[in-house]
């Protein structure tokens, strides 16, 4: 069992930044590839970034692609989603999810979730 717990979710005005973290227990991490989703009322949940067991490779979505960065320290059983230039349409709930599968962004292959923090943006 893995428990996840995010952090670092808040209001923001568009243009500024958040850093989100995402506090893993129980079992290691290393073992897993962990990622962001994120969900907006209404909407599916979609993947925002992942990264590999070793940090070594890591995706985006096209919507943060140079923007949004995630990085993770398995010393520290932590992940991180560096945001910045955020934009009102970034507004959505963020969960972190640990899983084995790299490359895929079907939240169902994902094994564990946190509870979610969320992020506002404003205009």
């Amino acid at each position: 069992q893995v428990q996840l717990v995010e952090s670092g979710g808040g209001l923001v005005q568009a243009g500024g930044s958040l850093r989100l973290s995402c506090a893993a227990s129980g079992r290691t991490m290393g073992g897993y590839v962990m990622a962001w989703f994120r969900q907006a009322p209404g909407k599916d949940r979609d993947i925002v970034a992942a990264i590999s067991w070793s940090g070594s490779s890591t995706n985006y979505a096209n919507s943060v692609k140079g923007r949004f960065t995630i990085s993770r320290d398995n010393a520290k059983n932590t992940v991180l989603l560096q945001m910045n230039s955020l934009k009102p349409e970034d507004t959505a709930v963020y969960y972190c999810a640990a899983g084995n599968t790299y490359g895929s962004s079907t939240p169902s292959v994902f094994r564990y979730w946190g509870q979610g923090t969320q992020v506002t943006v404003s205009s």
